[in-house]
């Protein structure tokens, strides 16, 4: 068994992507490789096979290594509810909430967990990839620490440090983590590497020869901003970081989709396959001209139902809502979305603000039905049909809906041009998501058709899995990050 620990200097700094571009450069080449979080902070989830939680990147990076996700990969979710709570997921099953203050000093079963799983993997594959959190220089936390240098401590792992130069100050950054960590730690920062690089890369070369020489830590390479790959994203920072949308579709036949940003947004992956799909344009917002003026409004899942209509209601876009459902504008709404177009939530505390504790709360009244929050929380793989298309989806959630009008839709129900449902992951449904869309486009005059001979998404993802990994191969100096986990041993 090998393993490193692919750190960052920032949040978004490009964590997630080289470690999933790492587990598919390894597994070409014959190895058994498995990706590793000890502790995600992020709302956007998947359910693997066995029923189980994991954060959307570390499926991701299964995918990449070829092998089947597990709750091993991320033993520790916390998906934040408020900004001083968060649901605490270990080995994908809820267990309990994890208060800001408990943060620093509350989690060394958490702890505990995570290392069981790393030991887990590590007996099952030649090389563990993990992936750190947040930046190794957020020393206010290392007591407690078990996903960055104190994970690299109890299993002695070489620890990468990426830097994101597109945010600025990346040299500062490096050297800054460098010098911040304790003594006892720094031997365990390894090497380096720069990410989203525009341009020549020879300009680096004095500052990066300086960076080496005060740290002893060698550049393992420059990756180059990657405009077409934008991957399942842990970090709300990334949610909307689509392509440029040149595709070749004609501005007059081209389909506009508004999602709103809501503050404690869950699952916004599930809108990138509309941005993969040729000549719609998926804008991210919180704007009330963008979503009146759009084909489709779409209303993400939630981490906090509740506090995030109430937000809706306060910002003016629930009356933006209700006007699109008056003159047959189409709005989808997913899980939370979903719920909060019901005509009540009841929700007696389990995820709602703790001010709608107990209460039962309006909703928009778009869609017949009530939604009843319970302690249990439903985890599943779904399959159906729309209109003879196969869908498929994955469920989160612990809000049951109970429609007392509609039509069937797919996880859900629809009353003319709101539709909603509970399931996520449905638009990947190449089919489902196609005729979906010309629905909306006659719904909403625009003239936006299928391109025939468009990829289907699943094969658009792993060509941007394979992309990242050519571009490590191209830019990065691969052998050494392989020579260093050998290290571990």
């Amino acid at each position: 068994m090998s393993g490193l620990l692919i750190t960052g200097t920032s949040s978004d700094a490009g964590k997630s992507l080289v470690v999933t571009g790492l587990c598919r450069v390894i597994a070409r080449r014959g190895i058994s490789v498995a990706p590793y979080k000890a502790q995600n902070m992020s709302n956007h989830s998947m359910v693997c096979r066995d029923g189980s939680e994991i954060g959307r990147a570390q499926y991701l990076q299964a995918q990449a290594a070829g092998v089947e996700a597990t709750s091993a990969m991320n033993p520790v979710l916390l998906k934040p509810g408020s900004d001083r709570r968060a649901h605490v997921v270990v080995r994908g099953r809820p267990a309990g909430e994890l208060m800001a203050g408990e943060y620093a000093t509350g989690r060394r079963h958490l702890a505990e967990a995570a290392f069981a799983a790393y030991e887990e993997l590590a007996a099952q594959h030649e090389v563990i990839v993990c992936e750190g959190a947040g930046s190794p220089a957020e020393i206010n936390l290392r007591a407690g620490d078990y996903v960055n240098l104190g994970l690299a401590q109890r299993f002695s792992l070489p620890t990468v440090l990426v830097g994101d130069i597109d945010r600025g100050g990346v040299l500062a950054a490096l050297y800054g983590t460098w010098a911040l960590v304790s003594d006892e730690d720094r031997p365990l920062l390894r090497a380096y590497l720069i990410n989203k690089f525009r341009g020549d890369a020879s300009v680096l070369d004095p500052g990066l020869d300086e960076i080496t020489r005060r740290t002893g830590m060698p550049s393992l390479g420059v990756l180059p901003w990657l405009q077409d790959v934008w991957l399942d994203s842990e970090d709300s920072l990334s949610m909307g970081a689509w392509g440029d949308g040149a595709d070749g579709v004609p501005e007059d036949r081209r389909l506009s989709v508004a999602v709103v940003r809501l503050p404690r947004t869950s699952n916004g992956t599930d809108v990138d396959a509309l941005a993969a799909e040729p000549g719609v344009d998926v804008r991210v917002t919180v704007d009330a001209d963008h979503a009146r003026e759009a084909d489709l409004l779409v209303l993400p899942g939630s981490r906090a139902t509740t506090s995030d209509l109430d937000w809706l209601r306060r910002t003016g876009l629930a009356d933006v809502v209700l006007d699109r459902a008056r003159r047959g504008a189409p709005v989808l709404g997913i899980c939370g979305g979903y719920q909060m177009l019901l005509d009540e939530i009841v929700d007696d505390g389990v995820e709602g603000s703790e001010t709608s504790a107990g209460a039962t709360v309006p909703g928009l009244g778009l869609l017949p039905g009530r939604v009843v929050f319970h302690e249990d929380k439903v985890l599943d793989r779904p399959s159906g049909t729309w209109r003879g298309h196969d869908v498929e989806g994955y469920e989160i959630h612990h809000g049951v809906v109970e429609p007392s009008g509609g039509e069937d839709f797919p996880g859900g129900h629809a009353v003319g041009a709101v539709r909603g449902s509970i399931w996520h992951g449905t638009l990947e449904c190449d089919d489902y998501r196609r005729a979906l869309l010309a629905d909306v486009a006659s719904a909403s005059g625009a003239r936006w058709s299928a391109e025939p001979g468009a990829a289907p998404f699943a094969a658009r993802r792993e060509g941007m899995i394979d992309t990242l990994a050519d571009a490590l191969e191209t830019h990065v100096d691969v052998d050494a990050i392989i020579t260093l986990a050998k290290e571990s041993r």
